[in-house]
């Protein structure tokens, strides 16, 4: 194969280089570049001249050209985008969750593990050595507990939307009124809970956030997080510590130390470097959430823009000039330079929509419902009981019926039913202070879906569009480019 290739220059795509080639950072634009026939009358030693000098020009190119790589571990699944210094995607993938149970519950644990090696195993092995660094981001307030002796997780991780009401009472007791802590579903009452639940092993433990843990996979080093995934176990970004209140408690030798999102932590493992041909110099920095990374992604930087993710949840995030955080509604703040990113997350979203519809459903129902026609159907579409925002109740029950006869006017109610909830979401943020929002970038699975834009753009009253990027995959690479420190070319 490489013979045929070096017959014909101008072939250019790397279906034509053996495996071996690829591994070792090579493409057959390389060699295309690098192939000067010998003839009977050129000089040799000007030809080996020729030859070290499109060499050195080549290597200057390649040095020139880094990659930053982007995982973003959603609900349903995970993807990967590779971008270069202009922000141009050169690559990207997307795997679902393999399944694995462990006594009748999903192991997400070891799901999650081989999730992000199939997706640095689908990187094209060209590419691999050209990656200057790596984020990644997870679903907020997912948590792990694990045992810094014998680096096991501890138990089942706690997912984004389960609810640790047992824990409310002493959180409450401890933390200022209405702070963000003060829900279920916060790090702090999950990590309270589990401390009240066991009696060994407490003093070796660390506290992981899903990103957190994932990052260590690859780098190595335990207990670091980044700003937006420790808000909701007590960390203030604004003075960029944990408070008092909560570094007196027993379990706070738990806590990660804390960075801003896209810092450096160190190369990957070596056994990583080897397996996958990575560079050496390759970093690996602090992450995000799953919903701040689809923000970035989206490159909504001024104060009135908002950003809807419409993945399985619906997650809301405006860029504005005040920080509000009101547990009551489930409203907090991530910080983003100077500015603040205010919202939250409700568990209605696309999720439910699957388990009623099949892709080719909703493609086929959709076209047939007029959006500029109000249904006068009302559902509070969840998957299971309890809500997060905008109203924080752990025992709201989903509301989905009446259900018409019509599967187009059903879908056309679930659709309306999410808008309201959007609409009363960011009418909420605007009563609680934050900046009146302007303009509503979509993105996730949702923002492919048309009528249901026009649908959210009636309710909503300002204009709705579908962010030119959409998916948090590529937030999280802009962050990796972030963290690369050097040859930035666009800005977060």
């Amino acid at each position: 194969m490489v013979s045929s290739a070096i017959q014909h220059p101008s072939l250019s795509s790397s279906l034509f280089l053996p495996a071996s080639l690829h591994g070792l950072g090579f493409s057959s634009r390389l060699i295309s570049m690098n192939w000067l026939p010998i003839t009977h009358t050129e000089d040799r030693t000007a030809l080996r001249r020729k030859m070290v000098i499109r060499s050195n020009l080549e290597s200057k190119s390649r040095a020139e050209e880094r990659l930053y790589l982007g995982m973003d571990f959603g609900t349903s699944g995970a993807r990967y985008a590779l971008i270069d210094k202009r922000g141009a995607i050169r690559a990207e993938g997307k795997k679902e969750y393999p399944i694995y149970m462990i006594n009748e519950c999903m192991d997400w644990v070891q799901s999650w593990k081989e999730t992000v090696f199939l997706l640095l195993d689908d990187i094209p092995l060209h590419l691999r050595p050209l990656i200057k660094s790596i984020s990644l981001d997870g679903t907020s307030a997912t948590t792990l507990i694990m045992d810094g002796d014998s680096e096991e997780i501890l138990g089942r991780p706690f997912l984004y939307n389960e609810s640790c009401a047992d824990a409310l009472p002493e959180v409450r007791s401890i933390a200022p009124k209405n702070h963000t802590v003060c829900s279920g579903s916060s790090m702090l009452c999950k990590l309270v809970s589990w401390w009240n639940a066991h009696d060994s092993k407490k003093q070796s433990i660390f506290l992981l956030h899903q990103a957190d843990w994932l990052l260590w996979l690859l780098h190595g080093k335990l207990g670091i997080s980044d700003y937006n995934n420790a808000l909701k176990v007590g960390y203030d970004p604004e003075v960029e510590s944990y408070p008092t209140w909560l570094l007196s408690q027993p379990y706070s030798q738990a806590l990660p130390s804390v960075k801003a999102p896209g810092t450096p932590i160190g190369p990957l493992k070596d056994d990583i470097l080897q397996k996958y041909g990575f560079s050496r110099d390759c970093v690996v920095c602090t992450g995000t959430t799953d919903s701040i990374a689809a923000f970035l992604a989206a490159r909504a930087t001024k104060t009135g823009k908002a950003v809807t993710s419409l993945g399985s949840t619906l997650a809301i995030k405006l860029l504005s000039t005040k920080r509000i955080e009101d547990a009551r509604y489930g409203v907090y703040s991530h910080r983003l330079d100077d500015k603040w990113l205010v919202g939250g997350a409700s568990n209605t979203g696309g999720a439910v929509l699957r388990q009623i519809f099949t892709d080719e459903q909703l493609v086929r129902l959709s076209e047939q419902i007029d959006p500029m026609l109000a249904s006068p159907l009302d559902y509070y579409p969840l998957q299971v009981t309890g809500e997060r925002f905008p109203v924080s109740d752990p025992n709201m029950t989903p509301r989905m019926h009446p259900r018409p006869d019509s599967d187009v006017e059903y879908l056309h109610g679930i659709f309306e039913s999410i808008a309201r909830i959007e609409a009363k979401a960011y009418n909420l943020l605007r009563d609680l202070g934050g900046t009146p929002v302007e303009e509503v970038l979509t993105t996730g699975g949702g923002a492919k879906n048309d009528k249901w834009i026009k649908i959210r753009e009636r309710l909503l009253g300002v204009p709705v569009n579908r962010a030119i990027q959409t998916e948090a995959a590529y937030g999280a690479a802009l962050l990796a480019l972030q963290g690369s420190g050097k040859n930035m070319a666009v800005s977060i």
